[in-house]
């Protein structure tokens, strides 16, 4: 699911927004949801320091010390990847505005076209970074590969295990093995792991414990080439 959160200082804007956007996600059967709201730099700043967001909405002329270029200076220092999506009816901000790596830029007042516009070529752009997010299914179910612990068949489905949730498809590895980022690798005839998240290795019981401390085995098949991968990223001898 790809989380957003925006901030305006004026709340009418902010909930309108909230509410468009939740109607395009149900619309065009995006997985995604508005997790935050802010009406302060302060707030939207704590928010994101401490939270994961995937997509950041930002009106730029905020009745603050700091407006929302200074914000998303500010969140660029320890959030490189977040999309960025700015608002305002300043058009003379533009220039700015995209020194920040920013997606697209909305002037107000934002119409439900333009928007929708907007979020769709978002979601267009994350389909295509397989590195980085993952496809489940044919309805825009989008999971952040890095949150994927392992990747197990269940008969005639995929079944993504996260800590916080599974995710389950009708489709095989042949058919994602090619999208996986490099730190996926096949450790069993019905597993896939992503290594990143890999806690502990047993090689001789043959079980990996993941930082959820959930578990799948090791086929002898894949035991050798998988602890010679497993050196380049911890401890695993």
């Amino acid at each position: 699911m790809l989380k957003f959160a925006i901030c305006d200082d004026n709340v009418n804007i902010l909930d309108k927004l909230e509410k468009m956007l939740e109607s395009i996600f149900t619309k065009n059967n995006f997985d995604a949801s508005v997790v935050f709201t802010a009406s302060t730099t302060k707030d939207m700043l704590d928010f994101v320091s401490q939270n994961k967001v995937d997509v950041i909405m930002l009106d730029i002329n905020l009745k603050s010390n700091k407006n929302g270029l200074h914000l998303a200076e500010a969140i660029r220092k320890f959030n490189k990847d977040s999309y960025l999506i700015f608002t305002t009816g300043h058009l003379e901000y533009i220039m700015y505005a995209y020194r920040f790596k920013t997606f697209d830029y909305l002037a107000k007042p934002i119409t439900y076209d333009r928007l929708e516009e907007t979020i769709i070529r978002l979601f267009e752009d994350v389909n295509g970074q397989p590195k980085r997010y993952i496809k489940i299914d044919n309805k825009n179910t989008i999971v952040d590969a890095s949150e994927i612990e392992y990747i197990k068949r269940d008969g005639m489905k995929l079944i993504f295990h996260t800590a916080s949730r599974d995710y389950d498809s009708y489709s095989s590895f042949a058919k994602i093995q090619n999208t996986l980022p490099k730190n996926y690798k096949r450790c069993h005839k019905s597993c896939i792991a992503n290594l990143s998240q890999i806690k502990d290795v047993e090689p001789v019981s043959g079980i990996i414990t993941f930082k959820d401390e959930s578990t799948c085995e090791i086929g002898p098949k894949y035991k050798s080439d998988l602890m010679e991968v497993l050196k380049d990223y911890g401890d695993f001898e």
